[in-house]
């Protein structure tokens, strides 16, 4: 079937045009601060106000969109950002890298608990849970945008996508599907206790890492960077397997060091 007509505009008022996928950004980040202050209002462990969590989501909110947006362009057009170095701030065209969104989102929890006397695992183990839920919002806006093309298929929901002639995965709805819905029932069971910093910061990097690994696998390279390994190897993939190993070794370290039977542990995430 043919990939559905969907106008990326959603409302044109004169000059100005609000994309969806704008929107699906706002929704999530609105999805994500309501998660954690319903959190840590019903949680007694955790010790944040909701002022806090506001303030810690506007420096999460500025690392997903510069951080993201320069991770796109540095991991998969950095030859377009050399042609044209003024892409980089064409947000609105879509195109925003969760591995450069995430190294933005840990470089504002850093400023934000330099500032505030919190451990940064602290900051992000208390965001981790509810960030899938962007995630998967995000992988909408991409639909929208016909962005992701999956690879060629014949499976029954097969779509062909706008001057394509031939069906593919729809691997952004996979994508929503896996990093949102799947990953979040899984951070938010895991942290429904408190648990020793940053096992949740480390089960957030072992789940998203080993679901984009896997949903890589229906997803078309970019055409410009093909394989990078093997003949299969993803650059998505490529990116996810350190998260994987961080991620262990965070949950080692936060369970060995931080643990119930270690003098000292933290549970204020």
């Amino acid at each position: 079937m043919h990939y559905p007509d969907i106008d990326p505009i959603a409302v044109s008022l004169g000059p100005l045009s609000i994309h969806w996928y704008a929107i699906s950004y706002l929704v999530g980040i609105g999805a994500v601060w309501w998660l954690v202050t319903w959190r840590a209002r019903r949680r007694e462990d955790i010790d944040w106000t909701e002022e806090q969590i506001s303030d810690l989501l506007f420096y999460g909110v500025l690392g997903v969109i510069l951080g993201g947006r320069m991770g796109y362009m540095l991991f998969y057009n950095f030859h377009v950002l050399v042609d044209e170095p003024l892409s980089l701030f064409r947000i609105w065209q879509g195109g925003m890298s969760f591995h450069g969104g995430l190294i933005g989102v840990v470089l504002g929890a850093l400023i934000y608990a330099r500032r505030h006397g919190r451990t940064l695992f602290s900051v992000v183990d208390m965001i981790a849970p509810a960030i899938p839920v962007a995630l998967g919002c995000g992988r909408l806006g991409n639909f929208v945008n016909a962005e992701l093309p999956g690879r060629v298929t014949d499976v029954p929901w097969a779509l062909i996508y706008p001057g394509d002639v031939v069906g593919r995965h729809p691997s952004s709805l996979y994508q929503a599907f896996l990093e949102g819905v799947v990953l979040f029932a899984l951070m938010w069971i895991f942290s429904r206790r408190p648990r020793p910093e940053p096992s949740v910061s480390g089960l957030f990097l072992i789940g998203y890492g080993g679901l984009r690994f896997v949903s890589e696998f229906f997803r078309e390279p970019d055409a410009h960077i093909g394989f990078v390994a093997f003949d299969w190897l993803t650059l998505g993939q490529l990116l996810s397997i350190p998260m994987v190993l961080l991620g262990l070794a965070f949950m080692a370290y936060g369970y060995r060091y931080n643990g119930p039977n270690h003098q000292g542990t933290r549970h204020d995430h």
